[in-house]
């Protein structure tokens, strides 16, 4: 993680008030109120979907974080952020 797009990832999430970013398993998770609703790895930000906005991140082509286990790839329930929401304040905050 370079320091520099975890403090980006500050600037952004500023907005919200108190969310927290912590080192965890290699990568970041973005939390807030105890929730923890992101995560990063090798500087991608990945957001918690469920079936309630699903259907929005597989239309702007957004995958699923996936990691390697001892015996097969696992799809977590977090999706990559869409680029364009980092030109958008006001949307990546929605």
């Amino acid at each position: 993680m370079s320091p520099g797009f975890r403090e980006f990832l500050e600037e952004q999430f500023a907005p919200l008030g108190s969310v927290s970013i912590k080192s965890m398993f290699g990568g970041l998770g973005v939390f807030r109120d105890s929730v923890m609703f992101g995560l990063v790895a090798d500087d991608t930000l990945y957001f918690r979907v469920d079936e309630g906005n699903r259907t929005r991140f597989e239309a702007e082509g957004c995958d699923p974080f996936v990691y390697n286990g001892k015996t097969k790839q696992t799809a977590m329930p977090y999706w990559r952020a869409p680029e364009r929401l980092f030109d958008d304040t006001d949307e990546f905050i929605e």
